[in-house]
């Protein structure tokens, strides 16, 4: 039972650390990596539990085995295929709403211990438990029906479909995990529970890797295997050590934290090297910078895709390769998995100036090229920043991606030359965030048509 235990649990571990490590930013890779940590920690005491029974691990096991539910709720409202505007109301009221709530009742809860769920135990669960429960899960189910409304609008076509089967199983095998059958939770639910996890996770890394325009693949196969050795290695000397003498309490802990640590540290290196470089070198930020281009140099190799037919995919998927590029102008890093640093362009501009074909050069030429295109949708002979409906398209993407400007934020920004100064205030008051979000698609489909005949001038691999 100990090794099953074990097992769900660093599958559960590396995944939900692996989704964070992609981009903690996102609000789908958040909640999804969070709810997978959890569902770990969960599994974790509920083994310690099954070996000394105690009324401390009871109350954190109720406490993390609810968790998933609320992070996978709020993860499955950013799958929701809905209009943004709705899909963002949504969110807030799930973010400012039903997320507190929720959390705050539990807490009381578990700090009460009037819902203590017994992994172990003849206990049949308490009122105020199967309340908790219908609290906690009741946004999943909200979520399963919008997105069943919304299923035609799904992009890509049947990612909702398998979202919305997994988060059933999820939610039917969470449940055995709760209230806990003849006392007991089986094994085959635990494993089938972490294998749902499992492919939940899976699912949401396929479609960020979609939404980036990256090759998934290599790059999850490479930290999967990483972890798995690392554990191997160091758990099976706790292991070795438990079947020698017995499978106390503090010894299932110290398997439990090596397997996490191990796993932990392969999975998260690239940051981990940049907090130790930080501290090695704290007078040298020039060889912190280069170090961390090394870094990300080779991490982004894995999720590039090669052999993409550029000219063969359709104008939505460019203009939508090409808007995440523009996205991403300032970090060459991430540019640089991007598919259209595979244009013919690329390679022919790296010859002509003598550049070594590494993905990060390849990645510097793309967002020459792209701020080339973004400076043909400047007005001619107008000065240097204006607010008529000419300048538009220019200005959504000129200041926010070339030169980095934050129109709404404030803070960091308060060095800035006039030109500057004016393109911010004239942001903040008079173009609405939502507005600006759409210029820019606009602006990313004429700088799509734009690379475009690119391609087709330098014809294709």
């Amino acid at each position: 039972m100990l090794f099953i235990y074990i097992c769900a649990f660093t599958l559960s571990w590396w995944l939900g650390l692996y989704l964070l490590g992609r981009n903690p930013h996102k609000p789908l890779l958040l909640r999804s990596g969070l709810g997978l940590l959890a569902y770990a920690l969960a599994l974790g005491c509920a083994a310690l539990t099954a070996e000394s029974p105690s009324l401390l691990l009871s109350q954190f096991y109720t406490l993390f085995i609810f968790l998933p539910a609320l992070c996978w709720a709020g993860a499955l409202v950013c799958l929701l295929p809905l209009p943004e505007p709705l899909r963002q109301r949504i969110d807030r009221f799930w973010l400012l709403g039903i997320l507190p709530l929720s959390l705050i009742t539990l807490l009381l809860a578990v700090g009460s211990g009037i819902a203590v769920v017994q992994p172990i135990g003849e206990q049949a669960p308490s009122i105020a438990l199967q309340l908790l429960t219908i609290l906690c899960g009741s946004p999943l189910i909200i979520g399963f029906g919008l997105a069943v409304w919304g299923w035609q609008k799904a992009r890509p076509p049947g990612a909702v479909g398998i979202i919305v089967a997994m988060t059933i199983f999820f939610g039917l095998g969470m449940a055995l995990l709760i209230i806990p059958l003849n006392g007991q939770v089986p094994a085959w639910a635990i494993l089938g529970v972490g294998i749902d996890l499992g492919a939940l996770g899976l699912t949401i890394a396929l479609l960020d890797s979609f939404d980036e325009g990256e090759s998934l693949r290599p790059d999850m196969a490479r930290s999967l295997i990483a972890a798995t050795l690392s554990a191997l290695s160091f758990g099976s000397l706790v292991g070795l050590a438990i079947l020698g003498t017995s499978a106390t309490p503090a010894m299932i802990a110290l398997l439990f934290g090596v397997v996490a640590l191990a796993v932990t540290v392969p999975t998260i290196a690239d940051s981990l090297q940049q907090l130790i470089d930080r501290v090695a070198f704290p007078k040298t930020p020039a060889l912190q910078q280069a170090r961390a281009d090394l870094r990300e140099s080779a991490s982004t190799l894995p999720k590039v895709v090669i052999g993409l037919p550029l000219t063969e995919i359709d104008d939505d998927e460019f203009a939508r390769l090409t808007r995440r590029a523009l996205s991403h102008l300032g970090d060459l890093g991430r540019l640089a998995a991007n598919p259209l640093t595979q244009m013919p362009v690329i390679e022919a501009r790296l010859q002509a100036r003598g550049a070594a074909d590494q993905p990060l050069e390849r990645a510097a030429e793309l967002k020459e090229l792209l701020a080339e295109s973004i400076a043909r949708l400047k007005p001619r002979n107008t000065g240097d920043f204006g607010t008529t409906d000419a300048w538009r398209y220019y200005n959504a993407l000129y200041f926010p991606y070339v030169v980095g400007l934050r129109p709404f934020n404030r803070r960091g920004q308060e060095e800035l030359n006039s030109t500057m100064q004016q393109a911010r205030d004239w942001f903040a008051t008079q173009v609405p965030e939502r507005t600006l979000h759409n210029w820019q698609n606009a602006a990313a489909r004429i700088v799509a048509e734009d690379l475009r005949r690119t391609l087709a001038a330098h014809g294709s691999r």
